[in-house]
């Protein structure tokens, strides 16, 4: 995560970043559990929900469900901004170990796109 910040900070297409409080998104799987994600971030077109997750946990049943809730998040805030003026917002999943301090935000995100029904 802390690498990851680093890159927000270094590139210049990020306007702004933050790590939401607790309970700042209703975001919610499984059975009611509550999902914090790690970081939201924002470009010029776009808003991020980010999740770091360790490399050997990315396809762990906890792990898909709260991307599946992120992604629901995320397709029902574009929705709405697309109607109201805003922007599309999208769902990153990345490996923790896919993260470079060199790395643009940009290519991190092509990348580790997720958007899988």
């Amino acid at each position: 995560e802390k690498r990851f910040a680093i890159v927000c900070e270094q590139n210049e297409e990020v306007i702004k970043w933050l790590r939401p409080a607790a309970k700042q998104f209703n975001l919610f799987y499984g059975n009611g559990q509550r999902y914090e994600p790690d970081f939201v971030v924002e470009t010029e077109n776009i808003i991020y929900l980010i999740e770091t997750k360790k490399a050997n946990a990315m396809n762990d049943s906890d792990v898909l469900e709260k991307a599946k809730a992120a992604l629901i998040y995320c397709k029902n805030a574009t929705k709405y901004n697309l109607k109201n003026g805003g922007k599309v917002w999208k769902y990153i999943l990345l490996p923790h170990d896919s993260v470079q301090e060199n790395m643009t935000f940009e290519y991190l995100v092509k990348q580790y796109e997720y958007n899988k029904e």
